[in-house]
């Protein structure tokens, strides 16, 4: 959204054209960002009856009951991917949140599978802890079939490959295990392949479901957990994070192409790298300031951005006085002397460590900075550690919610992920490219069509649309409707309105719509099929007048299908973030094989 000349689209960039998170306290993307920019801690404090584990530890002095509890952990939609309840039971948790969590990315980002003709590469990281304490199957002397579909099922390593077969896409599955630094591992193989052209889209992301659940922790002196369960990042009081899970994913793109395809572009991706310190640490897994830095200035060198441009810093950030120090210190290194002030926080002070995730909760937030101008505060910072020489660096705590108003003109901001094992890894992003002016919507009639698996369903996302509208009331009426026609997978019940603007829109959503505007499968007119014109993809509307569109309508509701690439050709609509398919999770827990 820049205007600085920087924003010439260097083929090294790619574009974030959609996002998926779901976090302690938050169900959405949206909500997440409330959360961070009105500082609230979604860490939970459990009684004691709460926890139905530990029973040996909860009258220890030293046992915290935090953590950061993520609601419908234990729950999932097997319907929508066509996935039996008793795979859906095998399946763990994080397999089950990621491959949802993978589906609303691409629906953010207006892409129906069943209308993607190219390769997408989907990239993941879990813990595969998780997966050793949901119940792991016997060791089997078969490999029949029903060893073989439980074992893919269960299996981390084929997380990302569940998602591709079972959204119905092809292309590449790559599932990492790099520790906390897992989601920016996935994001920068993501970008690799699809800048050396492997894939044409790309998904990647990070799940992390901590079991059992709920649970506190054990503090130790000196240790990354917290004493209190408050995390407090650059503080001289901090002892460290209550630990969280998540989901988190980023639908990807070549930034020229997201352009010319007229996408929705919450930010770019200017740079990526990884390292790992291998031998050069004072011991094996502990954090090495040389290599840390080398790998933040490697992504910034990648991406051809000066430091100075860098305006935002999202730190690891584990709220440990010695850990912390150590970051500011080789994040400093990295930027060298220079006058410009960055601003530095920590999404753990909110959330908690989030594992594997950890990083996706700081790109997500980065991401949504970005996008909205608006720099979210760190909480729990009350007493900077004067050990952490900030006045000396060019780094500055963001304590409060502000304006992101950057010195240099460009809004930049870099995150950093550290994983056990010696793994570092950095991503630098940008703010999207200002949009290219455009002509005032046409006046006429329109086609807006939803559809859902039950009835319930699709209410439900008819009103969340309406709230939607509602809320954002910039949205365009023609980009709206190519967002639902295109972005979305046609479902057995259906929903279609023929409108002239947003304001007849919202009507015909409301429960008591106007039987003139709208066609529902349940109550849809009959249409003479042979009356109407096709094509090898469809019915193709006759003209765009709303006769005609409601003819294509009835004819959709019923179940035909309709060429809505016809329908919008010719038509500089974009793509527009839209909310995504209200999921009716059921619980789903194995305890046995």
């Amino acid at each position: 959204m820049s205007d600085s000349p920087e924003q010439d689209y260097d083929p090294g960039d790619v574009a974030v054209i959609g996002i998926s998170c779901r976090a302690p306290g938050a169900r959405t993307k949206e909500q997440f960002w409330d959360n961070l920019v009105h500082g609230r801690e979604s860490v939970t404090f459990l009684a004691k009856d709460e926890i139905t584990v530990d029973e040996t530890l909860i009258n220890n002095p030293y046992y915290v009951r935090a953590c950061g509890t993520l609601e419908g952990y234990d729950a999932f939609d097997p319907s929508v991917f066509g996935i039996s309840d008793r795979m859906a039971a095998v399946m763990t948790p994080e397999n089950r949140l990621f491959v949802e969590s993978a589906w609303e990315a691409l629906e953010d980002g207006g892409y129906d599978p069943d209308r993607i003709t190219g390769e997408v590469g989907i990239y993941g990281a879990n813990n595969p802890q998780t997966a050793a304490l949901y119940s792991s199957p016997p060791d089997r002397v078969s490999v029949g079939p029903e060893a073989i579909e439980h074992g893919l099922a269960w299996s981390p390593d084929t997380m990302t490959s569940n998602a591709l077969y079972y959204i119905g896409l092809t292309g590449e599955a790559v599932t990492v295990t790099t520790a906390c630094a897992g989601f920016h591992y996935a994001v920068h193989l993501a970008c690799q392949s699809l800048l050396l052209g492997q894939t044409d889209l790309a998904i990647a992301g990070g799940a992390m479901v901590r079991l059992p659940q709920p649970r506190g922790h054990l503090w130790e002196e000196g240790r990354i957990l917290s004493r209190d369960g408050h995390c407090r990042p650059f503080d001289a009081g901090g002892t460290g994070a209550a630990l969280s899970s998540g989901v988190a994913t980023l639908l990807l793109k070549p930034l020229a192409e997201a352009v010319a395809d007229r996408d929705h572009i919450y930010a770019v991706i200017k740079g990526s790298a990884i390292n790992n310190n291998g031998v050069s640490a004072m011991a094996y897994g502990l954090a090495q300031p040389e290599r840390l830095s080398a790998c933040i200035a490697g992504a910034m060198q990648v991406g051809g951005v000066t430091p100075e441009t860098v305006s935002m810093y999202e730190a690891n950030g584990l709220g440990l006085p010695m850990t912390d120090q150590l970051e500011v210190h080789a994040v400093s290194m990295a930027f060298g002397k220079q006058t410009g002030t960055c601003s530095i926080g920590s999404v753990k002070s909110n959330v908690g460590h989030g594992g594997v995730v950890a990083g996706g909760f700081g790109a997500v937030k980065a991401a949504m900075a970005l996008y909205h101008r608006t720099l979210a505060p760190t909480i729990n910072l009350t007493d900077v550690d004067p050990d952490i020489d900030f006045p000396s660096t060019p780094f500055v705590p963001q304590r409060e919610a502000a304006d992101w108003e950057p010195e240099a003109g460009v809004r930049r901001a870099g995150i950093t992920a550290i994983g056990g094992g010696g793994y570092n890894a950095h991503l630098v992003l940008e703010e999207p490219p200002a949009p290219a002016e455009r002509a005032p919507e046409t006046a006429g009639p329109r086609l807006a069509t939803l559809s859902a698996l039950d009835d319930e369903a699709l209410a439900d996302r008819r009103a969340r649309l309406r709230d939607w509208l509602v809320a954002n009331p910039g949205l365009r009426l023609d980009d709206v409707c190519f967002s639902l026609n295109l972005g979305r997978r046609a479902m057995e019940r259906r929903w279609a309105a023929v409108v002239r603007s947003r304001e007849e829109l919202i009507e015909a959503l409301s429960a008591d719509a106007p039987r003139d505007l709208v066609t529902t499968t349940a109550a849809a007119p009959r249409v003479d099929e042979d009356s109407l014109r096709h094509d090898d993809r469809g019915i193709v509307p006759s003209g765009q007048d709303a006769p005609a569109l409601f003819d294509v309508a009835a004819a959709w509701v019923t179940g035909r299908r309709v060429d809505f690439d016809a329908l919008h050709r010719g038509e500089s609509s974009h793509r527009v973030p839209l909310p995504t398919y209200p999921f009716r999770p059921r619980r789903f827990w194995r305890t046995n094989w």
